[in-house]
């Protein structure tokens, strides 16, 4: 089995304009990220801190205002051609088309890809049994559930064994019971087909522990980033550590605080750390300058002049 290419973003940066004001918006702003082989990472961060417009940039939808993005040797957003069917996508509600069957949507990439139609039905077929849906292949989206739809996507998304995975919310919509079992089995495909796997999400509990590294973004910036444990474990960012601290624990009936103002806004942003306004630990260095990732234990980086 070839191992997948290293993934390389450096000074990842995206603004639109406003197409009232023409006002700049720093969607994302500098963001730098390794993901090797095999690996499994999480993008984590509440609405409106830029993780889809992350997503969409990953997957070449969108191109970077500035930096760069590197699949191996390649850019998505150059070289298209060259990731068919090498890079996936699971996004947070089903892209199932209605009218064709389950086993229909699941063999369309490797209908787009030129194989042959005996061989699609094939591969697809085996493939919907592998997931549990072998007694539902000739069903429409409209006759399965939320779960089973969501199987289909997952089908949809890694019957051609790509190189890189990228789920964005992939359970919104789904109970907590079903987000489980749906979560395993991507987990258990990427390491079963050896892929990159990337979740975008705003659920840090959900995903934690199927990831090996976790990334947390704020208003456009990504201010900590390490083993999923040793984040967990131990917070740098003041950020990191509510998101932290506000997660349910059985038997704990402790009132979790919550945080005090509001995510700025990204087309006036504060000046230096944009989390300084909400900060426990804020100094003068935090309202004038932009804190830079800085590694404080092994692969362990945090943006932050306190932890610094």
């Amino acid at each position: 089995m070839n191992s997948p290419p290293p993934i390389e973003v450096r000074g990842l940066r995206k603004i639109f304009r406003q197409t009232t004001t023409g006002q700049a918006v720093v969607a994302i702003d500098r963001l730098d990220l390794d993901i090797s082989p095999r690996e499994v990472v999480a993008i984590v961060g509440q609405t409106g801190c830029g993780k889809s417009t992350f997503f969409d940039l990953m997957i070449g939808l969108e191109a970077p205002t500035e930096g760069s993005l590197r699949i191996g040797d390649k850019s998505p957003h150059f070289d298209f051609d060259d990731f068919r069917g090498r890079i996936a996508t699971v996004f947070q509600q089903d892209r199932l088309l209605p009218w064709r069957s389950a086993l229909d949507n699941a063999r369309l990439p490797l209908e787009l890809i030129g194989l042959p139609e005996s061989e699609q039905r094939e591969r697809a077929l085996t493939w919907l049994e592998r997931l549990g849906l072998g007694n539902f292949t000739n069903a429409y989206p409209h006759e399965l559930s939320g779960g089973m739809r969501q199987r289909v996507t997952i089908a949809l998304a890694t019957v051609c064994r790509p190189d890189f995975i990228i789920a964005d919310e992939p359970t919104t919509a789904l109970d907590v019971v079903v987000q489980k079992e749906v979560l395993s089995m991507i987990r258990d495909i990427q390491q079963e087909i050896g892929s990159s796997l990337l979740f975008v999400t705003h659920d840090l509990a959900v995903h934690a522990n199927l990831c090996d590294r976790l990334g947390v973004m704020y208003a456009g910036r990504l201010v900590e980033e390490g083993p999923a444990a040793d984040l967990l474990r131990s917070p740098r960012h003041p950020y990191t550590a509510h998101l932290v601290t506000s997660l349910p624990r059985i038997g704990d009936a402790t009132p979790r605080p919550s945080l005090s103002g509001t995510p700025p806004n990204l087309a006036d942003p504060p000046s230096g750390c944009r989390f300084h306004p909400r900060c426990p630990l804020a100094m003068d260095i935090c309202r004038r300058e932009v804190p830079t990732m800085q590694t404080t234990g092994t692969a362990h980086r945090v943006a932050c002049f306190a932890a610094q």
